[in-house]
């Protein structure tokens, strides 16, 4: 079954005529279209893409079986009359996309022209789509964590106690950028010493020096599609405080890689790994889910952490990255992609976990 007939099986659950598509990953995922700005008008028998002048060229070259509108002006100028057209009547639009002004507009409009329009808030119509991989999505992803482990490999063969956070960075986005032209998918994390106790830091001039942790986390994208990887080890000789920690972070891991399985909630797979660092005593260090998942987006559907009840099932990719952050000290994250396959967890990603590098 194609993309756009499983979306409009859940618009006739939704009890909808038709479904504007604004999302930047939705509608490349459904339409192929790249551009920066586009609108998809998608009902039971039409599929159109709304562009500005900027993309009607390329919209016809890569949504070929789309009916192509040239529009212009916001959304509210155009869309009300174009929907009429169509023969919409009870409309979607993604709530979590369309900021609340642009709604006030749309609704102005349909009441001042007198159009026999609703437009209805929507989330998730697409989003739950895209959380079941098809096998060429896989392929891209793979083809993105072995770029992101081959970039983490280079650096750690280069990284001494004499460079920054940001060259570091700079040369993991240097090495990706050369073997991909695709912007990486989100800024890249180097995190030394007690700044490796932010789980989100941003690389800062600050001098990577021995004897305190180092925390990396990457991602690469491959025709749109990303991967996410984190490493963090000790810089010098084996340091207590570290290894203890990292071994709980590693042993919450591999417990749950080894024992998440099909038909998981979210919350019963981050419920694995928390409970192992809970009861090591870190519970409280361990503040964010265990992971997301990875596609278009760096962050997506589903999500695993504390009160999640989306279920993981066969094609899913997601991060499984438990992690530990010590103020004043520093953190350990250890992050890989996944996909569940056959029931268990496969490993999309598989640099080294090597605890100290001299």
């Amino acid at each position: 079954m194609s993309r756009l007939q499983k979306l409009r099986q859940n618009l006739i659950k939704q009890e909808l005529d038709a479904l504007v598509v604004s999302q930047p990953q939705n509608r490349r995922y459904l339409s192929g279209f790249t551009g920066s700005t586009g609108w998809l008008l998608i009902s039971n028998s039409n599929a159109s893409l709304a562009v500005d002048f900027r993309y009607v060229e390329q919209a016809k070259k890569e949504s070929p079986d789309f009916e192509i509108f040239h529009v212009k002006g916001d959304m509210a100028n155009w869309l009300p009359k174009l929907a009429s057209d169509l023969a919409f009547k009870k409309t979607g639009f993604e709530a979590d996309h369309v900021p609340f002004a642009a709604y006030q507009q749309l609704r102005k409009m349909i009441s001042d022209g007198h159009y026999q329009l609703q437009f209805i808030p929507t989330t998730g119509l697409v989003e739950s789509l895209r959380a079941v991989k098809e096998p060429e999505e896989l392929e891209f992803i793979t083809e993105a964590a072995k770029l992101a482990d081959a970039a983490l490999a280079y650096v750690k063969s280069i990284i001494c106690s004499r460079v920054t956070e940001k060259e570091i960075a700079w040369e993991l986005e240097k090495f990706l950028r050369e073997r991909d032209n695709e912007a990486v998918p989100f800024d890249i994390i180097v995190a030394s010493g007690h700044n490796s106790a932010l789980p989100h830091a941003k690389p800062s001039d600050q001098v990577i020096s021995k004897g305190e942790p180092v925390m990396i986390d990457i991602g690469a994208r491959v025709n749109g599609y990303c991967s996410d990887l984190s490493r963090t080890f000790f810089l010098g000789d084996e340091d207590k405080t570290f290894s203890k920690i990292y071994d709980i972070v590693l042993g919450a891991q591999l417990t749950a890689l080894a024992t998440i399985e099909d038909g998981m909630s979210g919350d019963q797979a981050d419920r694995l790994a928390r409970t192992i660092v809970e009861q090591s005593g870190y519970g409280d260090a361990f503040g964010h889910g265990l992971g997301h998942g990875v596609g278009l987006e760096a962050h997506e559907s589903p999500r695993l952490g504390p009160n999640s009840s989306d279920i993981l099932v066969d094609g899913t990719v997601f991060t499984v990255e438990p992690g530990i952050y010590v103020t004043g000290w520093g953190g350990v994250r250890i992050e890989d992609t996944v996909v569940i396959k056959d029931g268990k967890v496969k490993t999309l990603t598989n640099a080294e976990k090597i605890a100290n590098i001299h």
